[in-house]
């Protein structure tokens, strides 16, 4: 059996922090007088924090100097982790323990490939850091998705190839970096928004043991 490489999304595929950025992006927004709707917030989706802040001052034909760039990407963050203090293993999204579980079961590579630079912490606060062979984060590389960037990173840490890597990502601009990356691409979301994913599931209490033996098998 060949050995598989497991690569997870973070924000909306392990814990549902999309909710957190946009308490943070909407604070930002309406200090700035612009209308920032959840719908703005899917824009963001797996970007970087500087280009979700220059999405959001373009929202709002606002130009500033780095200088206020700056200050507002400080403050986001500190709002942004303001919300996590009290993060546990309840903010876990529905199926994921289970696929972790069963990937540790039955050897697999496991890592996690994520624009955020804050998933380390995430993953210690929800207890599950132990099941990660590698992270690779915003703090680790230079360009955002759909550069595949991360997750070759993440491959190349876990000694696997690209096309024996599988990635579990729940937006458009990481379904086509795992595309790009020439990897198996599996979309937790809906099949509207994520239909060039190879793969497309609601959440991972739809993806069972048997899928995923299949794709190691292959």
């Amino acid at each position: 059996m060949i050995k598989k490489a497991f690569i997870f999304d973070l924000d909306g595929v392990i814990v549902d922090t999309a909710k957190y950025h946009f308490l943070a992006w909407k604070k930002i927004a309406t200090e700035l007088n612009i209308d920032f709707t959840l719908e703005h917030n899917e824009l963001l989706k797996g970007v970087s924090r500087v280009r979700s802040l220059d999405i959001i001052l373009e929202l709002g034909k606002i130009e500033a100097s780095q200088e206020d760039k700056n200050k507002w990407l400080v403050q986001k963050n500190e709002d942004y982790l303001s919300y996590l203090v009290d993060m546990d293993q309840s903010e876990i999204l529905p199926g994921v323990l289970t696929v972790l579980k069963f990937l540790k079961e039955q050897n697999q590579a496991i890592a996690l490939g994520s624009a955020s630079k804050n998933a380390r912490p995430i993953l210690e606060k929800t207890g599950i850091m132990s099941y990660f062979d590698a992270i690779v984060d915003g703090n680790d590389v230079s360009n955002a998705k759909p550069d595949p960037e991360v997750f070759l990173i993440a491959a190349q840490l876990l000694g696997i190839s690209p096309e024996n890597t599988i990635v579990f990502e729940d937006s458009v601009a990481g379904i086509q970096a795992a595309n790009i990356g020439k990897m198996t691409s599996i979309g937790i979301g809906e099949e509207a928004v994520l239909h060039e994913a190879k793969y497309i599931f609601e959440d991972f209490t739809h993806i069972d043991s048997s899928f995923i033996e299949a794709l190691i098998r292959k």
